[in-house]
């Protein structure tokens, strides 16, 4: 049997003893002996007919994906302001676009198939503006960059887009301010040093209603962290056959490290392979597959090296720019608080500025916050949470089945 996803349009083609479950959140994994038992919520998330379940497994693979990240600036709070992701998503998935005047802003190549995206849903993008300049870092790693030589035709069709409709992209330049009223109404950018210091004299005002922002992705790691991965970089760290450090995890995708899609289908290839010889299967050895990680892990770590993050970003905050959206806690607030304090983990750096205190628990502040404080190896703390989607009381007091599985 086959299961064939190579689109999002496409069918897959399951075989009768495996079970799909559409519209389901895993919300906690929990140790159990033999294995990990995976607690599921199937039904819609605002629904109150939503069902539970237990599954009980021997061989798990994660494959949770990752988000935008969103740096701080002013006016980040605005409506209008969304990121990248959102914006891609809504345009090629609805055919809507956030905006009539839109610009885009951050750094990495997906700025690209946003703003491609937001063109073909009828928005008038204004200019990228790309923080950094990608030329040095691929030069540094020339067999990475050779490595994905298969997106040198959707770098293309990109290029050939953007030129047919006048899109302009900006490298070492920013949104670093947003202004508005009710909703964005126009923004500041800038010309960046290299370390993204905002070069004096460069400032720049352009009458918009919609900033698409991204700064790369962040891995959502609850579940990892629920199982007791091991963590590195940021990432879950996996061997050549996709096994985190704990027996009979595996992972996939941007979990362990952000390359894209191909990296993550070739990786969810090898990861289901081992899985199954795991439980006794006879797979052939997923070669191919393996061969493409290797090739995409190159690439991978070429683009981190062409689109790092500078810590310029800093000084694009003033003391009332919100760096906690959920708790409004504004940066002047946050400093004082880190300095007055003992603040030394990210529990404590939690409690004493109240930042990642609110609903997203620090999914969209926590990188950040903890680099403001000057705690960056604390950073995947916030993702600690034994509770990784959200339940209702009802939900977590109801006595649901368990399937012990084979």
């Amino acid at each position: 049997h086959r299961w064939d996803a190579r689109g999002a349009g496409a069918r897959a083609e399951l075989p009768d003893e495996v079970e799909h479950l559409p519209e389901s959140a895993v919300w906690a994994i929990e140790p159990v002996p033999g294995g990990h038992r995976v607690h599921v919520r199937t039904g819609p998330v605002d629904g109150p007919e939503r069902t539970g379940r237990a599954i009980e497994a021997r061989a798990l693979v994660l494959a949770t994906g990752a988000h935008d990240r969103a740096l701080p600036f002013p006016g980040w709070d605005l409506p209008g302001v969304c990121t990248a992701g959102a914006a891609r998503a809504m345009a090629r998935d609805q055919g809507i676009a956030v905006g009539e005047r839109v610009i885009v802003a951050g750094t990495g190549p997906f700025l690209l198939s946003a703003a491609v995206s937001l063109v073909e849903a009828g928005a008038r993008v204004t200019a990228i503006f790309e923080a950094g300049d990608p030329v040095p870092g691929f030069i540094t790693r020339p067999g990475g960059a050779l490595a994905g030589w298969t997106k040198a035709g959707e770098l293309a069709r990109y290029a050939a887009t953007l030129a047919r409709h006048d899109v302009p992209l900006c490298r070492r330049s920013a949104v670093i301010a947003a202004f508005g009223k009710d909703r964005v109404e126009a923004v500041l950018a800038a010309r960046l040093d290299r370390d993204w210091r905002p070069v004096p004299h460069s400032l720049r005002r352009f009458e918009v209603d919609a900033v698409a922002v991204g700064f790369g992705f962040t891995p959502q790691l609850e579940l990892a962290v629920a199982a007791r991965c091991d963590l590195e970089d940021g990432f879950v760290a996996v061997n050549a056959a996709q096994a985190t450090s704990v027996p009979g995890v595996f992972a996939a995708g941007d979990l362990t490290g952000v390359g894209g899609a191909d990296l993550a289908a070739a990786e969810g290839a090898v990861a289901g392979a081992a899985a199954a010889k795991l439980l006794g299967a006879r797979v052939r050895a997923p070669i191919g597959a393996m061969r493409r990680v290797r090739a995409g892990r190159r690439f991978a770590a070429a683009l981190a090296e062409a689109y790092p993050l500078r810590p310029g970003w800093r000084e694009w905050l003033r003391e009332d720019t919100p760096v906690c959206r959920c708790e409004e806690v504004a940066y002047g607030a946050f400093r004082r608080a880190v300095e007055e304090l003992d603040v030394g983990d990210a529990r404590v750096l939690e409690l004493a500025t109240g930042a990642g205190l609110g609903l997203c628990q620090g999914r969209i502040c926590g990188r950040s916050v903890a680099e403001l404080a000057g705690l960056p190896e604390t950073a995947d703390a916030f993702a600690r949470r034994p509770i990784a989607a959200p339940v209702r009381l009802g939900e977590l007091a109801e006595d649901v089945p368990v399937d012990e599985g084979p």
